[in-house]
């Protein structure tokens, strides 16, 4: 039996594929200036910005009240489950759309209703996710690329 941060990995990278294969640009564990940092935070081709909820079960859904504080960032949001979770106690809102995602694939089940940034707003983000993608980007060429060694 899989425990919960197995399932929510295995969900996110579920999200972060159907992400790629949609051509949406998307961080995990996206800060926002509120201190708080959503699971993943994808732009599309044409500027519209999604955010994605991830719950592995039951508990981490009713643990968890600041999904609402989310949808000030996005014109766009999604909770991702895994298939067998129990869709029912999810809220019923069309402000929140919903993903079914394994280790593999995802498929976007129910669509979010959207609701358009301000623009102020939306330059922001824009700003923050393409800042936060590339110094993680940096970070990774930083570590996994040998330095040459430069002789006296």
């Amino acid at each position: 039996m899989l425990v919960r941060p197995e399932i929510t990995l295995q969900v996110t990278r579920g999200v972060t594929r159907l992400f790629t294969n949609l051509d949406w640009c998307h961080v995990t564990e996206m800060p926002l200036r509120t201190g708080r940092r959503v699971d993943v935070m994808a732009i599309d081709a044409s500027g519209g910005i999604a955010v994605v909820e991830v719950k592995s079960d039951p508990a981490d859904y009713h643990a968890d009240g600041k999904w609402h504080e989310y949808l000030d960032f996005c014109d766009r949001f999604y909770f991702a489950v895994a298939p067998g979770f129990p869709r029912e106690i999810l809220p019923d809102d069309p402000r929140c759309g919903l993903i079914l995602a394994d280790q593999y694939d995802a498929v976007i089940a129910r669509e979010a209703e959207l609701t358009k940034l301000n623009a102020a707003r939306r330059k922001s983000l824009t700003l923050k996710l393409a800042r936060t993608a590339a110094r993680r980007l940096s970070v990774l060429m930083d570590f996994s690329q040998e330095v040459p060694r430069v002789s006296a």
